[in-house]
């Protein structure tokens, strides 16, 4: 039944896209602000590039909580009839109305990277992500298998809901309590700030001198986190791990800060996101769920290909 639906409006969706503005696909991010996110800005260009029928817009707020921004740069697109949309929602229930108006006015709509509440799951026609919580499960293994059965583990997070995080740092927390007697702290919400990480982080370590082991689940987080061990002085003290593949987090692991980066297909994610919006408007059957992976990026095999693919 679900996927009739899906191929219903894809019908209904390629035969309204001729008539949207300049046959424009909105992509819009949780913030603009994060190499992850231009990361997934270059994916959808490269995907803009290899056709000629669609432009590509990408915006998003100047920071993860503006939720209402994000809510207002969705019902901006919607107002200017755009042909689709490509949508991270910051909030799983904050966007749901508003995709769900876009859903009412013949726009397909996207999610990725986070899902949205279950209630408004009609609303999109596809879903590209990590398998957050599979993610979750494999850097807490990772953890595991590096700091022991033991001890005091802390967890920095941050935004508090949002769907990725509800799966990746939920499973990751389950993971360990179901095959180990560590004990977590935390876990702290940096609301994606790398200035309130490093500070959280601090204070964390200070409190917390036994402590060993350490996960920072997003890019700002995690990069505030590895600055706050260098600054400490515990690089290497402590089993640091990591989510996301910038710069800062590349260093980190090939100076010993970060045991590991957990990286997201983000290019994949803009790439996917964009084909997959003019696949529904030509009238294709796309899938419900379409996983983009997760690469676990140490010492040993950051220069390899299958790593180089996927850090930004």
């Amino acid at each position: 039944m679900k996927t009739l639906k899906y191929l219903i409006a894809a019908s209904a969706f390629a035969l309204t896209a001729g008539m949207a503005h300049a046959g424009e696909i909105a992509v819009i991010v949780k913030t603009t602000n994060s190499n992850f996110w231009q990361n997934v800005n270059k994916g959808a260009q490269a995907a803009i590039e290899n056709q000629s029928e669609h432009t590509m817009s990408f915006d998003g707020p100047a920071a993860e909580s503006d939720i209402a921004d994000e809510v207002n740069l969705v019902e901006n697109a919607i107002n200017r009839g755009v042909a689709g949309i490509v949508l991270a929602p910051s909030d799983p229930e904050a966007l749901g109305p508003v995709v769900n108006r876009a859903y009412q006015s013949g726009i397909p709509v996207v999610i990725i990277d986070s899902a949205l509440a279950d209630q408004y799951k009609d609303s999109y026609q596809a879903f590209l992500s990590t398998d957050n919580c599979a993610a979750g499960e494999q850097v807490a293994k990772r953890m595991i298998d590096e700091a022991g059965t033991t001890g005091k583990v802390a967890v920095m997070s941050y935004v508090a809901g949002v769907g990725s995080e509800i799966g990746r740092v939920g499973c990751f927390q389950d993971y360990i309590g179901e095959n180990s007697d560590i004990e977590i702290v935390g876990p702290y919400y940096s609301e994606s700030q790398m200035a309130k990480a490093l500070n959280q982080t601090t204070d964390i370590l200070a409190a917390n001198p036994d402590l060993v082991g350490i996960f920072g689940a997003n890019e700002p987080t995690a990069v505030g986190m590895g600055r706050a061990i260098v600054q400490a002085g515990k690089a290497g003290d402590l089993v640091a791990l990591g989510f996301d593949g910038n710069a800062d987090l590349q260093e980190f692991v090939r100076d010993g800060v970060l045991e590991a980066i957990a990286v997201q297909g983000s290019f994949a994610m803009g790439e996917k996101g964009v084909n997959t919006v003019i696949e529904l408007l030509n009238g294709q059957k796309v899938e419900d769920f379409i996983n983009t992976g997760v690469v676990m990026v140490d010492k040993e095999n950051i220069d390899s290909d299958e790593a180089q693919n996927v850090l930004y």
